[in-house]
């Protein structure tokens, strides 16, 4: 395969928003299996097309190339072509430079509860570029007439969300519902997944309330449960859904970007439900 059919493929690949990795040669000295310019194309399934050498540097290559579809952190790669028994992958005496790209589909924002804050996440964003699904259990609130903008509307039971839902690390979550009930319901079902991000809107109060009926009522560990970011959002001192939008949108980009982690904010103790 030419570079220009690598090309071709790559294009493809983005067109049907499918992951994979570009890895170029990008530089090289002395004696050595492929020139700059070499390209192969590393698949998350670990299949691959093209070739920048073969042999145990083309492997390691791939195996970069997989991590870097993890991360979604390019990586730049030297590889020394001297003595296998120090650790260099070839013998042919030369150095290789080598380039890798991971080119991934933007990430998933899954909007939970299609109230008057769904609607201004959806469309924030669907602004900034992510791919969105807005989930709720009322057919009549979750779709493209109430609420534009929408790449997918997902309207089932709490316990079926998975079922029309593929998760990864590239996905996730925000949970503006109308009350604890519904996100005691449904949190069980995303906490087993791997999404970096669960944010659940509402007062401390309120967060507690839902952390104790996770605990208590539905068995989640509290390890499991402490995923959970709540309050949702970055403190601007917002008030209207659109504010409110901003604030949860700064917080999720800052997590997917690395500049903040996702930390689990205090909460005040909940007095028990007198007894009758």
């Amino acid at each position: 395969m030419d570079e220009r059919e690598v090309y071709l493929h790559l294009a493809k690949d983005v067109e049907q928003d499918r992951p994979v990795a570009l890895c170029t040669v990008v530089w090289t000295r002395g004696s050595v299996p492929r020139r700059p310019g070499s390209k192969m194309l590393v698949y998350p399934d670990g299949s691959f097309e093209g070739t920048v050498g073969g042999g145990e540097l083309e492997y390691r290559v791939r195996q970069a190339a997989l991590e870097a579809l993890q991360d979604g952190r390019p990586r730049y790669l030297t590889y020394n072509m001297i003595d296998p028994q120090r650790g260099d992958p070839g013998v042919c005496g030369g150095e290789v430079h080598v380039y890798i790209e991971p080119v991934l589909p933007p990430p998933t924002l899954v909007v939970v509860g299609a109230g008057h804050v769904g609607k201004a996440v959806v469309h924030l964003a669907r602004w900034l570029g992510w791919r969105v699904v807005l989930y709720d259990q009322r057919e009549e609130w979750c779709n493209p007439e109430k609420i534009p903008g929408a790449h997918r509307y997902i309207v089932a039971p709490p316990q079926e969300l998975r079922r029309h839902l593929e998760v990864d690390r590239r996905t996730f979550f925000v949970l503006v519902t109308p009350g604890t009930q519904v996100d005691a319901e449904i949190l069980p079902e995303i906490l087993a997944t791997p999404a970096p991000y669960v944010g659940v809107i509402g007062s401390r109060r309120r967060w507690a309330t839902t952390r104790r009926t996770l605990m208590e009522d539905k068995g989640l560990p509290e390890e499991v449960v402490d995923r959970v970011v709540s309050p949702i959002g970055l403190e601007i001192g917002a008030e209207t859904p659109e504010e409110i939008a901003l604030s949860i949108m700064a917080q999720v980009v800052g997590v997917f970007r690395g500049a903040l982690e996702p930390r689990v904010q205090d909460v005040p103790p909940v007095s028990p439900p007198p007894s009758r």
